[in-house]
This record gives C-alpha cells, structure tokens and sequence, in this order.
C-alpha cells in the first residue's frame, strides 16, 4: 500500500479521533491522558474561527441564554460549599458547647434543617439551570451543523467531475461526515464545558476570597508546580500519541489491504509474509500506545499529589486559623471544597482548548471543501431548452480539451454522428477515449469548439436534462444496496411491474433474476456480491433498457465475464442499441465489426476513421490493433 493511503486511513477516521479522550457523557475527561494527544491545528485559526461564528449567528439569542443559564447553573452549584460549611459551623458550635458545658449551649436543629432545605433546593436550581443550558445547546448545535451538512451535500453537487478524480472517495468523506461531526460534538458537549469550566475557575477564586484571602493565596502558590506536571508529562506523551496514529493508520491500511485481496494473499502463498507483517506493525502500535497511556495516564495522579500538597498546607493553616477564632471551620470545609473543585476546571480548560485547535482544524477543511471551485454556470436565460424527441444526431467542430491549460489532449477534432448509427471508439491507454465519453455528458466543459445534439449546443441545455438523453453501460458495474427491482428502475421515474420484467426480459436477466430465492425482491448487499459479474452487468444492462435514453455509451461489458455470458451479454446490447446512437469504447475489435463507424484515437486526436474493411485495407494503426489480438503479434499495441 502507498504512504499515502496509509496515511489516508489513520487520516479517515477524522480529526475527532486524535484530540482529547472524552467521558461517559462525551466531555473531555479532566486530566486524563488526553492531555498529551497530537492535536491538528489550523492554518488560520483566526479566520476560520469567525467563519464558523458566522454560522451561529442565527442562534446567538439562544446562545445568548445558554450563557446565562450557564451561569447561573454554576453559581448556585458554586454557592453550596458555603452553605454548607455554615451547618457544619453549627453543628460545631453546639458540640463544642456541650463540651465545655455551657448549659445554654444546643444543636440549632431547625437552623440546620433550614440550611439543609435551602441547599437542596440550590442543587435542584442548579440542576434546572444546566437542563435547560443542556437543552438549549443541544437545539443550537444540531440546527448549526444541519444547516452545515446541508450546504456541503448541496456543495458535492455543484462540484465538476474533476474534483471527484483527484481525490479519494475517504478524503471526501472524512470531510463530509467526520469533519462535521467534530463540529458537532464541540458545539454540544466541549463549547457548553469550556463555559462552565471558565465560570467555576472564577467563581471559585471570588468564594475562596470571600473566605479566605491567605489560603486562596496558598492555593494560587500550587499552579505553578501543576502548570509544570501538565506540560511535561504532554510533551512526553505527545511523541507517543503521533506514532500510535501512524502506526494505526498504517494497521488499518495493511488489513483493508490484506483483506480486500485475500484470495490473491492465498494464491501466492502470502499468508506468512502478511500474519509478520501484521504482527511487526502492531507491535510497533503496542510500543508506542503503551508508553503514550502509561505517560498520559501518571497526569492525574500527579496533579492529586499537588492537589494533596496544597491541601495539608491549607489544613495547617486552615486549622491554626480556627484555633486563634479568625476563620470557622465550615468556611475550612467549604475551602477545601472549593480547593478540589478548582484543579479540575483548568484540566478541563486545556483539554477543551486542543479539542478546539482539532475543531478549527476540521472548520478549516470543511471551508476548503465548500470554497471549491463549481461547475460552470449554465446559462441563465437558455437553461430550459430541452429536445421534446431526440433523434440522437451528435456532432464535434473543432473540439478542443485539456485537463491543464498548457497541455491539450484533444485538439480540432470534428465528428459527425447520424442518429441510429453505432459508433466504436477504440485506442490504446490513454488514448482519450474516456475523456470524449465525458465532454459529450459535460462531465467536464471543453476549452473551445462546440458540441450538439440533434443541432442544439449543448452548453444551452440543463446539465439533467441533457444526462436524461443518456444511457451507459459500463465495464465497471454500479448497483446500490437494494432490491433488484430498484436497481432496474432506478435510471426512470414511475415505471409499472411489467415495464421492468420487460426490460429484464429484452436484456436476457428474467431467468436467472426468476431463480434467486426472493427474485426481484433480491436484495444486493452494498457491493453487490451475491451477484456474478456477468449477472451484474446483465442488470445494469436493463437498467438501460428501462431509461430508454436516445443515445447509449458503452464501455466492453463482457471483458470479465465467461464465453456462454458474453453471449447473452452481447444479445442484450444488440438488442439494446436497436433504432438508438450508440458509441461504444471498444477493447475487444472483434465485438465492433460492424459499427457503422470507427474512431482510432491515438495521443487525443482521431488518426483513422471508417468502416472495419475500411481500416483493414489501410493497413494503418486500426489494422496493426487488429492484428496484434487475432494473428497473435505485438502485444503492447493492444487496446486498452
């Protein structure tokens, strides 16, 4: 496998893979071994960052209600420590009285009980608060990426073909789907934490200082020290977390590899070679995960030492504060509450941070994807002229392309194609044959000349409505995760039960599709591998059939398949082309003898053109083709 696609497949599972580890609930997990993952950063945070502001602009009144809700749900979960220290200063008051044996001395049992009623219902109206912060969040966030989702589905519509080929089918996904589910979790889960966590760190400073000024002090002296346990210990780890990415990307790349070809692995008697390779990679993947967890995960328990640290000098403190009468003992139990509540806020808070570096990050390519350069408008006022009856005349002047300015594959070519006639289009690799078959659909706009059907341009016409003219039958076989009935049907709209058992029938489909146990209720799996190759291409066949397209493309059907099924193959497309334009790329010359017009390409441009007897008797390219397949010399001049 490439480094590049290895790379791809660490790179698939998208960015929200590689950032923090995250709890039950989906939150970082404070302090945990997160803290020392390799997080992919923007290129412009800052730019990236107010575009994606921009699309919760819409929801800034909720958002605005979020905030305050927020806070409010924080300061009453904030407020409760000093509530309850002043029933634990009670209870002590009344204890100590007894000890020294003041007889007026009593457990304000009803004060208590006040407290205790009071601080619960600061629980319930901090729980309300965060239900409805929760809830609130949850609106914004999904209705944010919805509308996200759709503009980049709209976006992948709009895109030229070219923009498909020169990337992989992952890389656009990840894009599409992971990219803008790491928007999505950050919108839900880390934005509303990162506003929580921010509201707790000052909140509890403000309570600490009401308390305490010295202690908050002592406690503040502690940062440092855990500051330095933090960046340490992730600076050690991080190395760790990029090579355990790498070398899961490259696992995953080696098993889609191995077994997407494991017949050919059991063929040569590979399977050694690939089990070592396997277990070389994932010992390598133990190594550094090992050492990555065992560095990340020692995080927290060295910020619960500092924390420990700072707690017994608070405690020395703290009690010595009690004895000399400057400081009750609940507002002690309340600091030391509010001393564990502190440090993990700012774990929380650096966590959340790298998760917003990824989340940029993933903005940031979502952005590239949406800016892509679009298809070619079409015109504005011409866009609904549509042929009512096509006859299928097609005609190339002076056809110009190139897939880059300053290299022209195709230049001048000039065609005529009268309506009815089959036209064979044959060359070796890279002769340009494809690429015709896409300048006719507009799958790509040409550089100059023009292009009818049936003596209308076809930049005048809808980009659907001029593919409507178009049937295809391709080598490669395309059938989607569905019934057969579907995958028939699936090239026009409204068709009755007979029209699709009478394409079946015109293709020679009906009898095998009439054996499988649920018939043309048969579903196909995603790769519709229940189905033989020629079975297949028998299918897409009468997929054809049923669009009943004025014009078909046909790309060599039967190069896969037995001797009996290119027999059936070759009938149905016999009967397929019947009163129809037909243009078909041709590997095998013996399967276009008699096309009524053949088209030699060589390097882009037509070299011969004529009749099978026609090119014969030129003794030309055409004929050197020819004769390389069926007199057995010259092989490297077979078509491609």
């Amino acid at each position: 496998m490439s480094e590049q696609r290895q790379e791809h497949q660490g790179a698939s599972r998208g960015p929200a893979s590689g950032g923090p580890g995250r709890g039950p609930m989906g939150g970082p997990m404070g302090g945990m071994g997160g803290m020392g993952m390799p997080v992919q950063k923007a290129k412009n945070f800052k730019g990236t960052l107010r575009r994606l502001m921009g699309y919760l602009r819409p929801q800034r009144f909720k958002l605005l209600a979020v905030l305050v809700t927020a806070v409010l749900s924080t300061a009453f979960a904030i407020y409760s420590p000093k509530v309850l220290g002043n029933a634990t200063t009670k209870l002590f008051e009344g204890m100590m009285g007894k000890i020294n044996g003041d007889p007026n001395a009593h457990f304000d049992i009803a004060g208590i009980w006040q407290i205790v009623v009071f601080l619960a219902g600061l629980y319930v109206v901090s729980s309300i608060f965060s239900y409805i912060q929760q809830f609130l969040m949850a609106g914004v966030a999904q209705k944010t990426v919805y509308g996200l989702r759709n503009e980049v589905n709209a976006k992948l519509g709009k895109l030229p073909l070219k923009f498909f080929d020169s990337r992989t089918n992952g890389e656009i996904l990840s894009r599409a789907v992971n990219d803008v589910d790491n928007i999505s979790n950050t919108l839900q889960q880390s934005l509303t934490q990162l506003i929580t966590s921010v509201i707790t760190i000052l909140g509890v400073i403000v309570m600490m200082l009401t308390i305490s000024p010295w202690l908050t002090l002592i406690l503040l002296l502690t940062l440092p020290l855990s500051m330095i346990v933090i960046r340490g210990a992730a600076s050690r780890s991080q190395n760790h977390f990029k090579a355990q990415q790498m070398e899961l990307g490259q696992l995953n790349g080696h098993v889609e590899e191995m077994y997407s070809g494991h017949k050919i692995v059991k063929a040569y008697g590979q399977e050694e070679i690939s089990v070592a390779k396997f277990d070389k990679i994932n010992e390598r993947l133990y190594v550094s995960g090992w050492k990555a967890q065992f560095i990340s995960g020692n995080i927290m328990p060295l910020m619960s030492m500092v924390s420990n640290i700072g707690y017994v000098f608070i405690s020395v403190v703290g009690g010595i504060m009690v004895t000399r009468g400057t400081i009750s003992i609940g507002n002690i139990q309340a600091f030391i509450q509010y001393a564990r509540q502190f440090s993990m806020p700012l774990v929380q808070t650096a966590n959340i941070a790298n998760i917003i570096q990824s989340t940029i990050a993933s903005a940031e390519r979502v952005f590239e994807l949406l800016d892509e350069e679009e298809e070619v408008l079409e015109a504005a006022n011409d866009t609904d002229v549509k042929l009512a009856s096509p006859k299928g005349d097609v005609a190339l002047r002076n056809v110009s392309f190139g897939y880059k300015e300053d290299a022209m594959l195709i230049e001048n070519m000039d065609i005529d194609v009268k309506s009815g006639q089959m036209v064979a289009i044959v060359g070796p690799t890279g002769a340009g044959k494809t690429t015709l078959v896409n300048l006719l659909m507009r799958f790509y706009e040409i550089n100059d000349g023009s292009i009818t059907i049936d003596g209308l341009d076809i930049t005048r016409m809808k980009r659907g409505n001029l593919r409507s003219l178009f049937g295809m039958v391709l080598q490669d076989t395309w059938l989607f995760n569905g019934t057969i009935r579907d995958n028939i049907a699936y090239g026009r709209e409204g068709v009755s039960e007979e029209e699709i058992v009478g394409a079946a029938k015109a293709a020679h489909a009906d009898h095998f599709i009439r054996t499988l146990p649920e018939g043309y209720d048969t579903v196909l799996n995603e790769e519709a591998s229940n189905l033989s190759q020629g079975q297949k291409q028998l299918l897409t066949i009468a997929r054809a059939i049923l669009a009943d397209p004025a014009i078909l493309i046909l790309d060599e059907a039967t190069s896969s398949v037995d001797t009996r099924t290119e027999v059936y193959i070759q009938k149905a497309m016999h009967e397929l082309m019947q009163g129809r334009t037909s243009f078909v790329i041709a590997h095998r010359l013996s399967t276009i003898r008699d096309a009524d017009l053949i088209l030699v390409m060589n390097q882009g441009s037509i070299i011969e053109k004529g009749t099978h007897n026609e090119l014969l008797a030129q003794n030309g390219f055409y004929a050197d083709l020819y004769n390389s397949q069926f007199v057995g010399g010259g092989i490297q001049k077979s078509v491609g």
